[in-house]
């Protein structure tokens, strides 16, 4: 018996008619019309810096400088009594969690210092895990045995998180034999009760003037972080660049406050 094959010829290969527009419209038949597919939209992946080393990126800025003296009078804090000033760095960090532990990194680390009479900001931030030991060698070269750490509950918060990350880098720790000044403590100790809470962003508000414009709020900047290194745009990420810039700013500032005798208010220009 002869049986249908697949070859040129066959049922199967034949064209399927086609129906007339006016017997389409008699049968109600509708027309498949062709779907647009929309272009692809180009994301905004831009960041600010350099590469400094594979996925490691590098933020410099200068500002006017907080009027601090050469031999900064730290008798405020407790265990302080002077600091000179040029040997003063302070620093904050965004991580990947708020609650600690060996499984939360930093990827953005902050620092600002006094240079040649200004302001300068540095940031480094990590646009791929692998990045993390490259970020954690570069700031341990911003530091020497002399330098102060200044933070803002650094030293129940960034400190311990960033011995954490060398020790699993297999690292030498340059953070542990530092001294360490956590204007937290002095805060609360003058303004506790005076407003509704010592976060920095209140402090600096009350204090310093400072208000922060299209600031994303630090529990936003894991998610950030994530998105952008999941392909998603670096809109958010830019802000946490800033949020981060504005915390170490206000950090230099609120130390010359709490440093001037009197009652007067210092604020940044």
């Amino acid at each position: 018996m002869w049986e249908r094959g697949w070859g040129e010829g066959s049922p199967q290969s034949l064209p399927r008619p086609q129906v007339p527009e006016n017997i389409r419209r008699l049968l109600g038949l509708r027309t498949r019309s062709l779907s647009v597919v929309p272009a692809p939209r180009v994301q905004d992946r831009h960041l600010p810096g350099d590469e400094i080393a594979p996925g490691l990126r590098y933020v410099e800025s200068r500002h006017d400088a907080p009027p601090l003296p050469h031999s900064i009078d730290a008798r405020f804090a407790r265990d302080f009594t002077d600091l000179a000033r040029d040997e003063v760095l302070c620093f904050d960090t965004e991580t990947t969690g708020l609650a600690g532990g060996t499984g939360t990194r930093a990827f953005v680390i902050g620092a600002a210092d006094l240079v040649d009479g200004q302001l300068r900001i540095r940031q480094l931030l990590t646009t791929t895990l692998a990045a993390e030991q490259a970020m954690l060698e570069t700031f341990a070269r911003w530091l020497s045995p002399a330098t102060v750490l200044v933070s803002y509950n650094g030293r129940s918060y960034d400190a311990p998180l960033l011995k954490a990350r060398y020790r699993l880098a297999r690292l030498p720790c340059p953070v542990t034999p530092l001294a360490h000044l956590d204007l937290l403590h002095p805060s609360r100790r003058r303004w506790r009760g005076r407003w509704e809470n010592c976060r920095l962003a209140t402090i600096e508000h009350r204090v310093l003037g400072v208000v922060r414009e299209d600031d994303l709020p630090g529990s936003e900047a894991p998610r950030a972080w994530r998105d952008y290194l999941g392909g998603g745009p670096a809109t958010d990420l830019r802000r946490v660049l800033a949020h981060n810039h504005t915390d170490v700013r206000s950090l230099a500032w609120l130390l010359a406050h709490l440093a001037k005798q009197g009652s007067e208010v210092i604020s940044p220009p």
